[in-house]
């Protein structure tokens, strides 16, 4: 019992250690001053395959993927996905799967655009980490760089829409953390739920459109919850029509 209760101690300790909760932020969305897609005007936009991570939060908050999640997620994300184009009003276009050297030039954008969206996210979108030439009066003006048009299907499109989406599951360990962590004082979260979609201009290279969330609702693992999810990752979209709106703020 003493050593149970001794292990117990120390997962608490090394959970608000590692993932202790964070500060939320105070603004989810953003668009370029000036930026807006006319409900009429059919855009092209390309949609390259997103990024999707399940998985379980262990005791001590460490992230333990699992690949039958995270395969389970892509399909019903994908079909929610295909769901939600009639809805947005514009025409969507899968990229397919890059070969030869337009592979690598994919990845790098993925990649890239994951890091200029984890920027806007800690830099702009959080207060208190603010750039100073990233504060809201100063506009909101990210890019990816014009050389994006090199994609060799950016010549068929005018956006790109790039989606990243991660999930943890509190394991039984980390929820009998988080009772006993507030038995005591120490905030502990379970589970990791966060997801953001950003809008590319593919003449210029700008992100034009942000829209993330580190609270994100709906269990990916589930068509309705994959749906749900779909529909909060594009709230807020740029010339959006009113049913996706409705969908994510649906309980």
């Amino acid at each position: 019992m003493i050593g149970r209760l001794a292990s117990l101690v120390l997962a608490l300790l090394i959970a608000a250690t590692v993932s202790p909760l964070p500060a939320l932020a105070q603004e989810k969305s953003a668009v370029k001053p000036g930026f807006a897609i006319p409900p009429d005007s059919a855009a092209r936009i390309i949609v390259f395959r997103p990024s999707i991570v399940v998985g379980e939060q262990s005791t001590g908050g460490l992230f333990e993927p699992n690949a039958d999640w995270t395969e389970q997620a892509r399909l019903l994300i994908g079909a929610a996905l295909r769901s939600a184009q009639t809805s947005i009003g514009n025409h969507l276009t899968d990229y397919g799967d890059p070969i030869g050297e337009d592979a690598v030039r994919v990845a790098a954008y993925q990649a890239l655009f994951t890091t200029v969206a984890e920027a806007v996210i800690e830099f702009q979108f959080f207060p208190g980490n603010r750039l100073p030439t990233k504060k809201r009066d100063k506009g909101f003006d990210w890019t990816l760089g014009p050389e994006i048009r090199q994609l060799a299907r950016a010549a068929e499109a005018d956006y790109a829409l790039f989606i990243n989406t991660e999930d943890q599951f509190g394991s039984g360990g980390r929820k009998a953390a988080q009772v006993v962590g507030a038995l005591v004082g120490i905030g502990i979260r379970s589970g990791v739920h966060k997801g953001y979609a950003g809008l590319v201009d593919l003449r210029t290279g700008d992100l034009v459109w942000l829209n993330a969330d580190v609270q994100m609702g709906g269990d990916v693992r589930t068509p309705d919850g994959a749906a749900k999810r779909v529909a909060q990752l594009l709230e807020d979209f740029p010339s959006q029509p009113a049913p996706i709106a409705a969908a994510a703020k649906a309980p």
